[in-house]
């Protein structure tokens, strides 16, 4: 069972960089952050919301025996717009006869 007591990290996908070396890294476009319900998981998802990204979904408790873990995913807007977007095309391409449930 892993350690209570260490910190958390957030848990994010890695993402190819198309940031040439020595420039700011790239922003994940997804991250998700666990660890015990405290004030400093709090402030790192404040921060993040500072840092631009927002809220993607409810956050999610569980209690692993001896403390409350909760976990809270973030998005960058961008991210969401894109996705959008790609439905929305891949909607548009579908071939419809008129026929059919709304």
């Amino acid at each position: 069972m892993p350690d209570a007591s260490a910190p958390a990290v957030p848990v994010t996908a890695p993402v190819p960089s198309l940031v040439t070396p020595g420039a700011a890294e790239e922003k994940l476009a997804y991250r998700l952050f666990t660890g015990p319900d405290d004030r400093a998981f709090c402030e790192r998802v404040s921060a993040a919301l500072a840092d631009g990204y927002v809220l993607h979904g409810s956050p999610a408790a569980t209690f692993n025996g001896s403390s409350v873990i909760v976990s809270q995913a973030v998005v960058l807007p961008a991210a969401i717009a894109s996705a959008d977007a790609a439905v929305a095309n891949a909607v548009d391409d579908l071939e419809f006869d008129g026929e059919g449930h709304a």
